[in-house]
């Protein structure tokens, strides 16, 4: 399965070669499936092929675009499967990008809707940090959205999300970032950002390849800055093992 972000034109070739690739590897067949999550409604490869002198391959596979679910956000909403949750966060990330406020009623209506659906609290925890990070907010906005949980929790008696480090992170950059403030504290704003950013990642990475994180790949972690630990979430998405993230990792 890949996952997909944008349109890209040798993407059906690639969709071949890795299950070419998968199959010469386990000597068994391949079912691929690509995730779409582009912006781009018409962008739905299904095909690859390729012809030389009478030699010719027809590789085809499956897709599932996400944007088509807009047209069944009924569906969505009156499923309980937690990847309806996510599918909705992403549609919603992409129709809010011009509308910072919209985004804002939105991603609380969906951390609303995790509690709704009576999950458990840990299954709260995942899908919430999932919606946070793709419908992140600017600084004012956010401070409202926290304090709407927070109120939202207490009316519940149900204190999953504010019960965890993010508020206290979140306070820890607020003061970090007002002016004249010591350059302890400054120093202090940049390690509590690297370590949300760490723990992030790991999340992602144990979700994506459903395994612990080898002790190699936390301590490379831990020397990385800020800039480039974001720009391994982006990684992070689209890699298979712990090989191809250590072959991106920075020397």
């Amino acid at each position: 399965m890949e996952v997909q972000g944008k349109q890209e034109t040798n993407f059906a070739q690639r969709m071949y070669t890795y299950n070419h690739r998968i199959s010469d590897r386990y000597s068994r067949p391949v079912l691929s499936l690509a995730v779409l999550c582009d912006g781009n409604p018409h962008w739905r490869p299904t095909k690859f092929s390729s012809t030389i002198l009478g030699c010719s391959i027809e590789f085809e596979f499956l897709i599932v675009k996400l944007l088509d679910y807009k047209q069944r956000w009924e569906k969505l909403e009156q499923s309980n499967n937690p990847f309806a949750t996510v599918i909705m966060a992403h549609i919603k990330s992409q129709e809010t990008r011009g509308n910072q406020q919209q985004r804002q009623a939105w991603k609380m209506s969906l951390t609303r809707r995790l509690y709704e659906q009576g999950y458990r609290r840990q299954d709260v925890l995942n899908l919430f940090h999932f919606i946070d990070w793709v419908m992140k907010l600017p600084k004012g906005l956010e401070q409202a959205f926290l304090q709407e949980i927070i109120e939202y929790e207490k009316e519940r008696n149900m204190p999953y999300i504010t019960s965890i480090e993010r508020i206290g992170m979140e306070r820890g950059r607020q003061e970090g970032r007002q002016e004249g403030r010591q350059e302890g504290r400054q120093e202090g704003r940049q390690e509590g950002r690297q370590e949300e950013a760490q723990r992030l990642l790991l999340r992602l990475l144990e979700r994506r390849l459903t395994l612990s994180v080898p002790s190699e790949v936390q301590y490379r972690l831990q020397r990385l800055s800020i800039e480039q630990l974001e720009e391994l979430i982006d990684v992070a998405l689209t890699i298979d093992s712990w090989e191809q993230l250590l072959a991106s990792l920075p020397e």
